[in-house]
């Protein structure tokens, strides 16, 4: 029936739980360890910076099913021949394993595990869809949030670079995390406010449209806005001439911080902005643009030397538009028998071939810090040389670990080590090149002997 209730432990698909029934039914559940990972990085980017952790292990630690869950997964038919003692088992339920995962912020390629959940059957694969939800979108918006901080910064100058993307994203939990994507990933602020409240973010806004059509005319708009924000003024001068706007704004004298450009030929008006506000000693006044920015417009805005000091940044990222999905999925690796022996899964399928057990990603380096490629092996496998494990243990039975209380602050300044430390051709827009991803013999030889045992 109907309800106003709104349970994140019913953000799932409808068959986590009808498989959960089963193993239930069937006392299928000792551990199993699954990893989610990404088959291969598309097409149109170089590389993953991952993303979402933090509202993983929040969702993954404070999971559980209240009394109307429960009521409401009894009402569905399909539940209809499952006994009374799973719907119990549900009552008392809690994650009691351990999750090993890639910090926020770590870069990312093809078939490399992001989390790694070793639990009993069931609760792993409860997890399923909400790990793959949050990983996939936070990681799909932090990777392009990168790109663009990587445009606005390309001739050496810090410009700001402010997230606007709410307006536009799906839904305003979406947009609140796009805003948190953004930052970890370089971005200077956002006007999300809950964002803001939540994560720490600056925030950014004064004044939209609306502000100048309300007082008939613009200069005595802007007035008004100086008065109630004389110290955070910046105005939007597009509203019906942006020249005669700027010109406007000149008025109001040299406390003016800012003003904005939000339509037209961005460049073109950037130029004869600035020359406006020189001529009447505003040399500090900062410019400031928007308007379906990307990193492909922000590159040409530069190369043509804009002069422009803040960007506004909002549909292109929080949809991440020309790439809008992010096909991450979540696979059983291994699982324990009820004899004790370990079965290594994997899948065989055409161009869905899985790798089995329990893995670790190892990054090499160079002198210089530089990164020159990544293995993928078995988690038991000893650190190569001049390497570092990039999973680490962020849960442990149950309960989240030190490497998982990290603050946003700190897994921004580590996600822009991680970029500086990628090699330029890597962060090209235009040029497909693949990060070297090796797999290790001992990895090689597992699934030779998982194909065998399978084909015998």
């Amino acid at each position: 029936m109907p309800t106003t209730e709104f349970s994140t432990s019913l953000i799932t698909d409808l068959y986590q739980l009808t498989m959960a029934a089963g193993y239930f039914t069937h006392r299928c559940n000792n551990q199993g360890s699954f990893e989610l990972f990404v088959r291969r990085v598309p097409k149109n980017r170089n590389y993953l910076l991952t993303a979402g952790l933090a509202e993983c292990l929040e969702y993954i630690t404070s999971l559980k099913f209240s009394e109307s869950d429960i009521e409401y997964l009894k009402s569905l038919t399909v539940f209809k021949n499952v006994g009374a003692e799973f719907f119990d088992y549900l009552r008392n339920f809690r994650f009691t394993g351990d999750v090993w995962a890639m910090p926020e912020g770590t870069l990312v390629f093809g078939n490399e595990p992001i989390i790694r959940v070793t639990a009993p059957l069931i609760e792993a694969q409860i997890l399923e869809t909400y790990l793959l939800s949050t990983i996939n979108f936070q990681t799909l918006i932090a990777t392009k949030a990168a790109r663009i901080v990587r445009a606005a910064h390309q001739d050496g100058k810090k410009r700001s670079i402010l997230e606007f993307g709410t307006r536009r994203a799906h839904g305003g939990v979406a947009g609140t995390y796009a805003a948190r994507s953004a930052y970890l990933s370089g971005f200077t602020g956002t006007s999300n406010l809950a964002a803001g409240k939540r994560f720490g973010i600056p925030v950014y806004g004064t004044a939209a449209h609306a502000w100048t059509l309300a007082f008939g005319d613009e200069l005595t708009a802007f007035k008004k806005l100086y008065e109630v924000f004389p110290d955070t003024s910046t105005l939007l001068i597009d509203t019906y001439d942006t020249l005669k706007g700027a010109e406007n704004a000149c008025k109001l004298g040299a406390g003016i911080k800012g003003v904005r450009i939000d339509s037209g030929n961005l460049a073109e008006q950037s130029f004869k902005v600035r020359e406006i506000l020189d001529k009447a000693g505003l040399n500090q006044t900062k410019i400031v643009v928007s308007g379906d920015l990307n990193e492909f417009s922000i590159t040409e805005l530069i190369k043509r030397g804009a002069p422009v000091d803040t960007l506004g940044v909002g549909t292109e990222l929080a949809t991440s538009r020309d790439l809008p999905a992010l096909g991450g999925v979540y696979k059983l690796v291994e699982r324990v028998k009820d004899d004790g022996t370990t079965q290594f899964t994997a899948k065989f399928s055409s161009e869905k071939i899985t790798y089995p057990g329990i893995k670790q990603v190892f990054r090499h380096y160079g002198s210089n810090g530089e990164y020159l490629g990544d293995t993928l092996g078995l988690a038991n496998e000893s650190i190569p040389t001049n390497s570092r494990p990039l999973l680490v243990p962020v849960i442990k039975n149950g309960e989240i670990t030190e490497y998982g209380k990290v603050s946003l602050e700190s897994s921004r300044a580590y996600a822009a080590q991680e970029l500086a430390n990628l090699p330029k051709e890597y962060h090209s827009f235009s040029e497909n090149i693949l990060y070297p991803v090796l797999t290790s013999i001992a990895l090689n030889e597992l699934l030779e002997e998982v194909k065998a045992k399978l084909n015998q």
